[in-house]
């Protein structure tokens, strides 16, 4: 869990957060951000390795806010 001085730390959207991180950050698990590299449609990552991805909260954040919507009309990442 993040504490009030991590969060004003000006480096703190930028570091960078394991696979685990990542899907603890955005409620989601391990394998549905597996499937989102493969398939798209998923956050930014940066692929360190063949065997190693991060992934920076700025990213997470901009890829959750491009998923608000106002009502169930609306439809899912048009335009974003």
């Amino acid at each position: 869990m993040e504490n009030l001085s991590t969060m004003h730390d000006p480096d703190h959207m930028d570091r960078l957060l394991t696979e685990s991180q990542a899907a603890e950050f955005l409620g989601y698990t391990v394998r549905a951000l597996q499937n989102w590299r493969v398939r798209g449609g998923g956050p930014k990552f940066l692929k360190i390795s063949n065997r190693s991805v991060r992934y920076r909260r700025r990213d997470l954040m901009t890829w959750a806010n491009s998923k608000v919507v106002a009502s169930t009309s609306e439809p899912m990442g048009v335009g974003r």
